[in-house]
């Protein structure tokens, strides 16, 4: 059987102070409802509300997280900028043999800041959903 569409047609006029719609709004923030009106109809008709919890360890975790990620940034331009100004070092045979070395070691570096990169944002993007 198929069900018949009901629209919702009538309007409850309902005044606040600046202070109450800040907290109304506040709190539909913190729930899962994607409208401010769906979740006054939930607290209306006595309908259960999920709200989102957050953990402030984790919170901390991901704050520290982001502070490696820019630092590990900052590490890997410092690496390139200094690699560069070796590169224009290249007539004495002694910065030769360094430069393939530091080329090397330089793949290896930013290989694995790319992979704790990619680890973070992960661990952020499933935090943030």
């Amino acid at each position: 059987m198929e069900k018949s569409k009901s629209f919702r047609t009538r309007i409850i006029g309902l005044r606040l102070t600046s202070e109450e719609y800040q907290q109304v709004e506040n709190k539909c923030r913190q729930s899962t409802a994607n409208k401010l009106s769906e979740y006054v109809r939930r607290i209306l008709f006595e309908k259960p509300i999920t709200f989102y919890q957050r953990n402030q360890s984790l919170d901390d975790f991901m704050a520290e997280m982001i502070r490696l990620r820019n630092e590990l940034n900052s590490i890997g331009n410092n690496f390139n900028q200094s690699v560069k100004k070796l590169h224009t070092l290249d007539t004495i045979p002694e910065f030769r043999a360094w430069l393939m070395s530091a080329e090397m070691e330089k793949k290896v570096l930013l290989d694995k800041v790319t992979e704790i990169k990619n680890q973070i944002n992960k661990i952020a993007d499933k935090w943030l959903q």
